[in-house]
């Protein structure tokens, strides 16, 4: 039997430096241990054919590449260290090819002429690393080394993130930084293991800690401790939900919902009465507004409140297991009193569901009689709110407890309302509420804020693979991470600025825009917190292992925010009220042109279409195009008026077909969703464009530029389908909308942790050590 030793290749000749030149070629052929024996085989026949070997040098590569007899790993690593000690050490730049790298170790001995100047004598060489197969720069980084080809560094922002925190805060600044301040505090850290009572108790107390501060009852007016600020209830909503969500829902529960309803749909006896008291949070309560069997539809709730004109009181009764009040929050354990919506029946007569103040727990904490309450217990987040089930057995309140705004109830029992059509009734007082959706739109862009810091973060310091040889890159320099991450950033500033301007509107808002607001509100509300949803995800799928574990918040945040999807309202019919509310808008201005008007009308469209489909603009694939905000706009118009114009003609067409409105719209249920999602899309890259226009410079109206950008194509792209099969994108236009979204990316990532940074969220606040500041 042959002996190790004896099998092994005859040493690498030191002394005949022309032998340098194959040196690489033969190591990385057995570093790389992928090469079959024929292959090797192969490779030594071109290797040999080369003049100026001998018959001693042929000897000697041929032991070399023998399938049989592998070079031992102290042979194969004197190979490398030969190669390395003779690279000169401030020489950083190097060939890409083996063959290169060959001729240049040469070069390095101070030969400049011998076999290898020999006309061919590098072709061949050239011909032997095709076939080994390689990756020329990752095979030359295997044995030169890790700071050989040093990685190009990120360069340094274009802007200050602070600069950047300052803009996008300008509203509200001192106010927010209150409440992040008490957000860093030990108080406003629920532990992450702590069971469900603890979570109850710990949020209770933080929740009246913010009552203490003042901050609960900001929307409230003066005289009941409050500021007259309804924007500043939303930032201070906003800016709780970087924190621990239960907070910021028992928080809403109580400011927001019950004092909101208080404040909205009460009259001044209530607000003496019961606002500062909730404003201090001497008077828990809650919003009994869902039944088990209702859901979103709070037009056929059940409950009732029976006017008795004899006692002067309202009976609030339960009349079926469908009408238990359901999920409501502040229930199983704290609320006192709550706001309770119920059909009000006066003198035999249904007038519709108006809401009333109903104790339902003494000071003390008994559950008061004929109100029966049920811990709906452990949920799927959110555990630090105490939801529960309250149903009513001919409870009693006063007459005076009905809130009385838009409609009341005379002592003898006579029903008035300045508001004469039900319909309109119900709307208006729904309407008032509209605030809840606006907070819950807001506090979800809070959210994707979040999972993105962390996110972004750890990927830009968390360090994997890389090219062969050479060290870790991070993972925010691969693509596929890019792509996770950076358009979901993008159109976290769009949604940024969308609500802003939302709030905005919403502030100002009065009885001539309210419809307006509302509808906007509900689109941005669905949009907002399915995004939120999703980049959740995305954060935890970019942070890997680490991303899994609890302390990184990922788990509690997907699991907090899921029911942000039907918290105020299920997105799905919130967008299905979108999509009414353009198609009443289609109607009227339809109906108020003559004959002639709408067929000039129509025409004017259609020259618009033509003109939006002209070859020229369907085909133009440069990235001056791509990137220029006038093309996102109409691409974006282009398609919400088709989704409209469609929508219209398919109802009517089932109108016409002898369906009633209910079925119509059922039987466009998904167009109309799909309307109602491209016209808040719309609105929110106007939004974007008009932040770029108002942006400082130097560098911030740049750098938000690229980011309206990504957000418009990534868009684009994710309904690339649609425009394809609407003939407004030609296939080499859809390929190219997908490769400058891959450029953006690339051109963002080294913005992205300055994008990050400017969303302001302190470290203490933020509280996973996957998104700290390393």
């Amino acid at each position: 039997m042959t002996s190790p030793s004896a099998s092994l290749p005859t040493p690498w000749p030191a002394e005949r430096f022309e032998f340098l030149a194959l040196l690489p070629m033969v190591y990385i052929a057995w570093s790389d241990g992928a090469l079959t024996a024929t292959e090797l085989e192969a490779l030594g026949a071109i290797l040999e054919n080369q003049s100026w070997l001998d018959d001693e040098g042929r000897t000697i590569l041929r032991s070399w590449l023998r399938a049989d007899s592998p070079p031992s790993p102290s042979q194969l690593n004197g190979l490398r260290d030969r190669m390395r000690g003779l690279w000169p050490e401030d020489r950083h730049v190097v060939p890409p090819t083996l063959a290169g790298l060959g001729l240049e170790l040469i070069r390095a001995c101070g030969l400049t002429v011998g076999p290898w100047s020999e006309d061919g004598a590098p072709e061949r060489l050239a011909e032997a690393e095709r076939l080994l197969g390689v990756n020329g720069p990752d095979a030359v980084r295997t044995i030169l080394g890790e700071g050989v080809l040093p990685r190009a560094r990120g360069r340094r922002p274009t802007f200050r993130p602070e600069t950047l925190h300052a803009y996008l805060d300008s509203t509200r600044s001192d106010l927010r930084n209150r409440v992040l301040a008490l957000l860093a505090t030990p108080e406003f850290a629920i532990p992450l293991e702590s069971d469900m009572a603890h979570q109850r108790t710990q949020v209770l107390q933080a929740v009246q800690t913010l009552a203490q501060a003042g901050v609960g009852a900001a929307a409230y007016p003066a005289a009941a401790g409050g500021a007259d600020d309804p924007g500043a209830t939303v930032a201070v909503f906003e800016t709780l939900a970087y924190g621990d969500l239960s907070i910021l829902v028992k928080f809403g529960v109580q400011f927001g919902l019950f004092g909101g309803s208080v404040l909205h749909l009460g009259t001044e006896r209530h607000h003496k009465t019961y606002l500062p008291r909730i404003g201090r949070l001497d008077l828990p309560g809650c919003y009994a507004m869902t039944e088990v069997g209702h859901g979103s539809n709070v037009r056929d709730l059940e409950t009732t409140a029976t006017y008795d004109s004899i006692e002067r009181e309202f009976v609030v009764h339960t009349p079926s297991p469908e009408a238990v009040k359901d999920w409501i929050g502040n229930a199983a354990l704290h609320g006192r009193v709550a706001t309770v919506f119920a059909r009000l029946l006066v003198a035999g007569e249904d007038h519709g569901v108006h809401a009333l103040l109903v104790p339902i727990r003494s000071e003390d904490g008994r559950t008061m009689p004929g109100v029966t309450i049920t811990d709906r217990g452990p949920k799927e987040g959110l555990n630090g709110v105490d939801n529960g089930q309250i149903s009513f057995e001919n409870v009693r309140v006063p007459r005076e407890n009905l809130l009385n705004r838009f409609a009341d109830v005379s002592p003898e029992g006579v029903y008035a309302s300045p508001i004469p059509s039900a319909d309109r009734r119900f709307f208006t007082m729904l309407g008032t509420l509209v605030s809840g959706r606006v907070s819950i739109g807001a506090a979800a862009v809070s959210v994707s804020k979040t999972a993105l810091t962390i996110g972004v973060r750890y990927a830009d310091r968390r360090r994997q693979f890389g090219p062969t040889a050479s060290e870790e890159v991070p993972i925010l320099d691969y693509l596929h991470v890019q792509r996770l991450l950076l358009p979901r950033l993008a159109k976290t500033y769009a949604l940024h600025f969308g609500t802003r301007e939302l709030i905005r509107r919403f502030e100002a808002m009065d009885e001539t825009t309210a419809r307006q607001v509302e509808v906007l509100a509900a689109g941005l509300k669905a949009e907002a917190s399915w995004h939120a949803i999703d980049t959740a995800q995305a954060g935890r799928e970019a942070c890997g292992g680490a991303g899994y574990a609890a302390e990184n918040r990922f788990g509690r945040l997907k699991a907090d925010v899921d029911v942000f999807a039907t918290f105020e309202g299920a997105n799905a019919v919130l967008l299905q009220l979108v999509a009414k509310g353009l198609l009443s808008e289609f109607r009227d201005e339809m109906g108020d042109l003559k004959v002639w008007g709408i067929v000039r009308h129509l025409a004017d469209r259609a020259q618009t279409r033509v003109a939006e489909m002209n070859p020229v603009t369907t085909r133009r694939t440069d990235a001056e195009h791509l990137r220029d905000p006038d093309f996102h706009e109409a691409a974006f118009a282009y398609r919400e008026e088709r989704l409209l114009r469609s929508a219209a003609v398919r109802i009517k067409g089932f109108l016409d077909g002898g369906f009633d409105a209910f079925d119509a719209m059922n039987r466009t249920q998904d167009h109309l969703i799909e309307l109602a999602r491209a016209s808040v899309a719309r609105f929110l890259l106007a939004c974007l464009r008009e932040g770029v226009a108002k942006a400082p410079a130097p560098g911030i109206s740049e750098v938000l530029r690229s980011v309206g950008a990504l957000y418009a194509l990534s868009t684009m792209e994710e309904a690339r389908g649609w425009y394809l099969e609407a003939g407004y994108l030609e296939p080499a236009k859809s390929r190219a909308i997908r490769a400058e979204v891959n450029e953006l990316c690339a051109e963002l990532r080294d913005e992205a942790v300055f994008l990050v940074d400017a969303f302001g969220i302190p470290d203490e606040v933020l509280r996973a050590p996957a998104g700290l500041k390393g």
